[in-house]
């Protein structure tokens, strides 16, 4: 029988493979990361996995990093509260935590800073040169290590908290 703090460490393994695996398939950052998170923690509203698909580097500009987005997505799906008037945002500092451990883990929170820091480059996705180039220097695992490192992050707050 595992102890809670064995559980906790399998699921977020758990967690971490399946992010590689869903990102490696589909590879969208900002879906895959909150599609784990979804599925793992239970949360509804399929439509915010529809809603995140330009999201990856902020519409693949080299912005913030997709993983970011559908992990903060699941912390305020979680965390946050349904009225506008609530002043006191709960999903706000969590949010905050994991943006400034995932910068502290990758550097930055932006995709074009983070790839260039890791592959060499930044990559403009809408041009087929720099998407062979991204594809060449290992760019897809170095995606699917950061997404699984978002959601384990994600992952370890949100069962920290809940």
């Amino acid at each position: 029988m595992m102890n809670n703090s064995t559980s906790r460490e399998h699921d977020l393994t758990e967690m971490t493979r399946k992010a590689g695996e869903v990102l490696s398939r589909y590879g969208n950052c900002a879906q895959a990361s909150f599609a784990i998170l979804q599925e793992e923690f239970d949360l509804d509203n399929a439509a915010i996995l529809k809603g995140l698909e330009p999201f990856p580097g902020i519409a693949a500009r080299g912005e913030t990093c997709g993983a970011i987005s559908g992990c903060l997505m699941a912390l305020g799906l979680i965390f946050g509260s349904d009225r506008l008037e609530d002043v006191a945002k709960s999903s706000l500092p969590l949010a905050r935590e994991f943006c400034s451990r995932f910068e502290n883990e990758h550097g930055s929170t932006a995709c074009g800073n983070i790839l260039e820091a890791k592959l060499g480059s930044k990559c403009d996705f809408t041009n087929p040169t720099d998407v062979a180039q991204y594809v060449s220097s290992g760019g897809p695992s170095v995606c699917t290590e950061i997404v699984a490192s978002a959601v384990q992050l994600a992952g370890a707050i949100i069962t920290r908290k809940s």
